[in-house]
């Protein structure tokens, strides 16, 4: 006897909308599958680093600060300290009017380049700093090789790991790499909601990102970005390669690719960051990442023709699709919920074993996958502790639907308008750790 359609005796036309939510979850969950393979395989054989190759490059750090007097020394110093022969460290000051430029200026330091910025040129947002930083780059650096100048993007509350230009340079020994992208943690850690961030981050490294190495259509962060100054130049327009977007390093990595170069993701170096502690903060942060994503979605004409195979174009562009396709399974959540609370249809009408089995996989599958990738590196307890944390993870994830609500309604009444993300206090060293 053939096993009973899940759905049936359901109203009509609900059976068909449970039908198409199940067949997004468990397109997600193989897509999840093949990026785990695919992740685990690239993080197993990373290109060897090496010390020559960190010597051959010149390192330009772009530290944007406005009204980062929390953070900017602690950062700006982590930078100065790094044992690099050839370095610079440029911070863009966007007209800050608290004691940024004061803490900058007692910074002396040979390598530290502070170019000040004022209003009405000032505070456009994130994208014409890092233009201003670019167009100033023959003041600072001179008529270098711009092949081998690499352009590492640190947020003022960024703390790159001293190690990180070392393995980031390995993968520019190919000259069609573009953009390395560090991993980037959470180190504020101590709160559930920020050990979750940690999570978060986590996950999208070691799934989806190194999933895509392989492929070469790894996406670059905001924080933590190693750029080839010579791909910068190749998609550079008037003002420079950024454009004004809220996710301008997302829009900068995806015009890498579809011009034909290479994005990679290394997750052995690290750069380290504040998470919001607050769930309003956290949600006023991703609503402006998540109107970033639907932003770019308009690249997705780009990314067809880009000089890729088949399949490393239809990821990505599923990828640039993501929100849709949580979109569905949104619907689809809150449509059982609308049936189980009006007695419709129960929640689980107590079908077969292998049904409820079923479901649950596909159901926290993915987040399953992730975060064991995320703990994989420690071995069998890893994967243990991976297995156990998908399942709080999961509904972390659920607390962020939301924003993709309000992101769209943002999008479509064509509001941009954000304040930056408040810093709070720094922690004594070590106290970021205490989770883990």
């Amino acid at each position: 006897m053939a096993p009973a359609w899940p759905f049936a005796g359901l109203p009509a036309g609900w059976d068909a909308l449970f039908g198409v939510v199940l067949a997004v979850i468990a397109g997600m969950f193989a897509w999840n599958l093949l990026l785990f393979v695919r992740g685990r395989r690239s993080t197993a054989a990373p290109p060897p680093a090496s010390e020559e190759d960190v010597r051959s490059l010149t390192w330009v750090f772009l530290v944007p600060a406005l009204n980062e007097e929390i953070t900017i020394r602690d950062s700006v110093q982590r930078l100065l300290d790094l044992e690099l022969p050839d370095r610079r460290v440029v911070v863009v000051d966007d007209d800050s009017d608290d004691e940024t430029a004061a803490i900058l200026a007692d910074m002396n330091h040979p390598d530290l380049f502070v170019l000040r910025r004022t209003r009405p040129h000032a505070r456009q947002g994130k994208a014409q700093a890092l233009n201003h930083a670019y167009r100033a780059l023959g003041e600072v650096c001179g008529d270098p090789d711009r092949d081998r100048v690499i352009v590492v993007i640190v947020d003022a509350d960024g703390r790159l790991d001293p190690s990180a230009p070392l393995y980031a340079a390995s993968h520019f020994r190919d000259p069609r790499v573009a953009g390395v992208q560090a991993l980037v943690r959470i180190y504020n850690r101590r709160r559930p909601l920020t050990w979750l961030q940690d999570v978060e981050f986590s996950v999208y490294g070691q799934l989806f990102q190194a999933g895509r190495n392989d492929w070469g259509t790894a996406g670059m962060g905001g924080n933590g970005q190693f750029n080839r100054l010579s791909a910068l130049d190749d998609i550079a327009e008037a003002d420079g390669p950024w454009r004004d977007r809220l996710t301008e390093d997302q829009d900068l990595g995806l015009r890498l690719i579809a011009a034909g170069w290479r994005g990679r993701q290394d997750v052995r170096a690290v750069v380290e960051q504040q998470g919001p502690p607050t769930l309003r903060r956290l949600l006023d942060q991703r609503t402006r990442w998540s109107q970033g994503n639907l932003q770019a979605m308009g690249l997705a004409p780009a990314i067809r023709r880009a000089p890729l195979p088949l399949v490393a174009r239809s990821e990505l562009l599923a990828y640039l699709l993501m929100p849709f396709w949580q979109a569905v399974v949104g619907v689809g959540l809150a449509s059982a919920l609308f049936l189980a609370a009006t007695g419709v249809a129960p929640f689980w009408h107590g079908g077969p074993t292998w049904q409820l089995a079923l479901f649950y996989l596909l159901a926290f599958g993915g987040s399953i996958l992730g975060c064991i990738a995320s703990r994989a590196a420690a071995g069998p307890a890893g994967w243990a502790s991976g297995f156990v944390i998908a399942h709080p993870y999961a509904l972390y994830t659920w607390l962020l639907w939301p924003v993709l609500v309000r992101s769209a309604i943002r999008q479509l009444s064509d509001r941009r308008e954000w304040s930056k993300t408040e810093r709070e206090p720094l922690e004594p060293a070590g106290a970021s750790r205490a989770i883990g």
